[in-house]
């Protein structure tokens, strides 16, 4: 069964960096794209970036293009969103994602906290 388990969340002060992983199972990670989403309080779940099967092609929400970045690792089945100079409108939590088979099954994981804040 497809699991994706989302890490690295936390505090941190505007302006300062983490770096969020996600560890995938139960699925051909390298045969799909992943995705990174967030929601905040209050408001709907909005995408963030996406990255292709093999990583050759990523792209960006307008909103963190330039401050983010999305890498893989297929070796490790892992999905990663490196996150700079950290706005509190960054501030949600964030979700991996990724959609299966031949229906595109959408999965997600629980999700991580980004707080920014000083």
């Amino acid at each position: 069964q497809v699991q994706l388990v989302e890490s690295g969340g936390g505090l941190v002060q505007p302006g300062g960096s983490l770096r969020l992983s996600c560890a995938a199972s139960g699925f051909t990670f390298s045969t799909y794209a992943m995705r990174w989403y967030r929601q905040a309080p209050g408001k709907e779940r909005e995408w963030v970036a996406a990255i292709s099967s093999r990583g050759g092609a990523t792209n960006y929400a307008s909103s963190v293009k330039g401050r983010f970045t999305i890498s893989r690792d297929n070796a490790k089945n892992m999905v990663y969103l490196q996150m700079n100079a950290l706005k509190p409108e960054d501030t949600a939590l964030y979700y991996c994602n990724t959609e299966t088979g031949i229906d595109l099954i959408p999965y997600w994981g629980q999700g991580t906290q980004v707080t920014v804040s000083s």
